[in-house]
């Protein structure tokens, strides 16, 4: 691993099940993420997808890369662009430092149709000769 390194990009479906899989996953019972006619109501063209799906696909995408002892330290995103069913959010990162300990900090970006729908910085260590 080295400053600049970009990792693969992952394709994401945006489907109404994995939205709704998600919310009721992270307990968020916001009619937002479940009820199309509600989230019409409050404005949405649909439902969309949580804060809390997106930040554990970010991880995912992260620990896919790093492989399976790969430890999250830090995770600090930032919503934009809505995920709406139908759509395919697209990851991307890149190494942007890595520490005297040799934990990696990764850039990530994920867009959408519509935009970036979540961009960020994960902070991940790979314990020694476990790459």
């Amino acid at each position: 691993m080295k400053v600049g390194e970009e990792l693969a990009p992952l394709e994401i479906a945006v489907t109404r099940t994995l939205i709704v899989a998600g919310a009721v996953a992270s307990r968020d019972y916001q009619d937002v993420h479940h009820d199309a006619e509600l989230a019409q109501r409050k404005g949405s063209p649909d439902i969309f997808m949580n804060i809390l799906t997106t930040n554990g696909l970010v991880g995912r995408y992260v620990t896919d890369h790093f492989g399976p002892s790969a430890v999250l330290r830090k995770v600090a995103i930032r919503l934009g662009a809505p995920n709406y069913p139908g759509d395919t959010m697209v990851l991307s990162g890149t190494i942007t430092a890595i520490d005297e300990a040799g934990a990696a900090e990764v850039r990530v970006v994920g867009a959408n149709g519509l935009g970036r729908h979540v961009t960020g910085t994960v902070t991940v260590s790979v314990p020694e000769g476990s790459a």
